[in-house]
């Protein structure tokens, strides 16, 4: 038994001294001088960043990160110079990541300061400016799309954002602000339904509006498309059946845009020629429309009807999608394929616009 015990001391002594060869004992070491203060980052908002919802007031979710070479004390976060939040209990004595909601925002411009303390009484503070966009109320009876293209590709009736294809861009000389500038093979698209973000483009009856600056190269392409899918032709798609195609064709000198809707059985033309063409060497920013009714399709230049026929009803089935600046990827039988021209203020309606109340916006935004 004595034989047992003196063996099991001599392996809990050699585990010992294993288990310390080669490795340097822990050691307290000093902190040393605390020689810097705190360093702040502001992860969200940053500089710049524009918040908008459909709420007048809001939240917003505030990340930071604070680092100090020795120990922090205290962490202050202030909105527009009224303390919001305080910290200075910390996991990691020398850095705090911090993230909160603050619920209270209202519309405007902000000021967000973190400031930060460590133990040897050092200072350090940062700021971020970011604005809480007033939510937009169209400004137009029946409007329920509106995308002012200044600088994104956000929808501001239903607050979502159209989902890019290739690289469309943006110009600051746009009709007002900045405008959508079309790219090769590149386009938008934006659903044409969604219930949660109260997205319903389908309707009886239809108007898009919109300023458009003519570039006749390519010499074909498609504009505003709402079209369903051709499983008889997915490479080629051109099922006119359903839906709208707003297009335009012709040549270096002279596009003609044309209009085809579909009723549920077959398609109808809304072709103007002449009237419908714009030269491209002086036509410059164009004020187009069309209107869609269960008697009629319109299309009209600057207020001025330039095509008009008569129309039993638009059918919108397997409508899900509207390309904007192409017609793909619905409607490239033809290849009316992307637009490398100029789009800006684009609305659209749940009703046929007048011709007067066309012209009553025309009249307003030129």
């Amino acid at each position: 038994m004595k034989t047992i015990k003196y063996i099991s001391a001599y392996l809990l002594i050699a585990c010992l001294t294993a288990c310390n060869d080669g490795i340097d004992p822990i050691t307290p070491v000093a902190p040393g001088a605390d020689e810097t203060p705190p360093a702040i980052k502001i992860n969200y908002p940053s500089e710049g960043t524009l918040i908008r919802v459909k709420e007048d007031i809001t939240s917003l979710n505030i990340e930071i990160e604070v680092v100090d070479d020795i120990e922090l004390q205290s962490v202050s976060i202030s909105l527009d110079s009224k303390e919001i939040k305080a910290f200075s209990n910390f996991k990691d004595y020398r850095r705090a990541v911090e993230a909160f909601k603050y619920d209270q925002l209202g519309n405007g411009t902000h000021t967000l300061t973190v400031a930060a303390n460590d133990l040897s009484g050092k200072t350090s503070s940062a700021s971020v400016t970011f604005e809480k966009v007033q939510p937009y109320k169209p400004v137009y009876g029946n409007e329920r799309f509106y995308m002012p293209f200044d600088g994104d590709f956000m929808e501001l009736v239903s607050i979502s954002y159209a989902v890019k294809t290739g690289n469309p861009g943006f110009v600051d000389n746009g009709k007002k602000g900045k405008a959508l500038a079309g790219a090769l093979d590149s386009y938008l698209t934006f659903p044409t339904q969604d219930t949660e973000r109260g997205i319903d483009l389908l309707q009886p009856e239809f108007t898009a509006l919109f300023w458009y600056n003519l570039n006749a190269s390519p010499d074909r392409a498609g504009i505003l498309v709402i079209s369903p899918e051709d499983p008889a032709s997915p490479a080629a798609m051109n099922n006119r059946v359903s839906g709208f195609r707003f297009f335009r064709e012709g040549s270096a000198t002279k596009q003609t845009f044309k209009l085809n809707v579909g009723n549920g059985e077959s398609d109808s033309w809304f072709d103007g020629g002449d009237v419908a063409s714009l030269d491209p060497a002086n036509a410059g920013w164009v004020h187009m429309a069309f209107t869609i009714s269960a008697s009629s399709c319109v299309v009209y230049f600057n207020g001025e009807s330039v095509c008009r026929g008569d129309f039993s009803g638009v059918d919108w089935k397997d409508c899900s999608i509207m390309s904007i600046g192409s017609g793909a990827p619905r409607f490239t039988g033809w290849s009316h394929l992307s637009d490398q021209s100029l789009i800006d203020e684009l609305r659209i309606f749940d009703k046929a616009l007048t011709q007067q109340e066309i012209q009553s916006i025309f009249n307003a935004e030129k």
